[in-house]
């Protein structure tokens, strides 16, 4: 098996919570019902010729402002906010033991990257909670790239931006369609449900080169 040059990791509900608590907590705050307001994503989602309630936002195909716009057209006028970043990222911590895995790797000499679907204007805030330059060899967002995951575009686009060959990444990530989609375009995926079940995993997976992640 070819040996594993670079792990990739997503960002949010990896070196984050889940992205359902955070969801739960804005809504909590803003007096929303989470089923109303998922609905109202989807249906806007549909007019951008999608079926994933974040695409027209991390892409982009609109702007964060207009895109809450129209969320809150669907809900009556009851979301009244030009930006999520601030609540989004409010009180959201950062899963150190997560990064603690990551720095163990790259002193394994196995490089670490960070592969995410990012909306723009949350770019300066994600970056905040992690030690950017210190973690990462190579960040990959959507928005940057023109391309999310789980196309194979953006996974191509990741391994060229390595200098490595698709077999040789492995993705980590909290979505399985996201793991599937790396996994069709050639890469090996971790399908993160909590850090000590995706080190296990990789463990499996860098043994024969590395010793694995302790």
């Amino acid at each position: 098996m070819t040996p594993v040059r670079v792990v990739w990791t997503d960002f949010g509900g990896v070196l984050t919570p889940p992205v359902a608590d955070t969801l739960a907590t804005l809504c909590a705050n803003h007096g929303l019902d989470r089923k109303a307001l998922l609905a109202a994503m989807s249906a806007v989602a549909a007019r951008y010729g999608t079926d994933d309630a974040m695409e027209p936002l991390d892409t982009p195909l609109t702007s964060e402002r207009d895109w809450l716009r129209q969320i809150s057209e669907e809900l009556g006028g009851a979301l009244r906010l030009t930006t999520l970043a601030d609540t989004w990222f409010d009180g959201r911590e950062t899963n150190t033991s997560w990064v603690a895995q990551l720095r163990a790797l790259r002193g394994r000499g196995i490089g670490v990257s960070l592969l995410s679907n990012m909306v723009p204007a949350w770019d300066a805030h994600w970056r905040r909670m992690v030690d950017v330059d210190g973690l990462f060899d190579h960040v990959v967002l959507s928005f940057e790239a023109g391309h999310r995951k789980p196309t194979e575009e953006i996974f191509a686009f990741a391994a060229r931006r390595a200098g490595v060959h698709p077999s040789e990444c492995v993705l980590v990530d909290d979505l399985e369609r996201n793991c599937a989609g790396a996994e069709a375009a050639g890469w090996r995926a971790v399908h993160f449900t909590g850090t000590e079940s995706a080190a296990a995993r990789l463990r499996q997976l860098l043994s024969p080169v590395t010793g694995g992640v302790r």
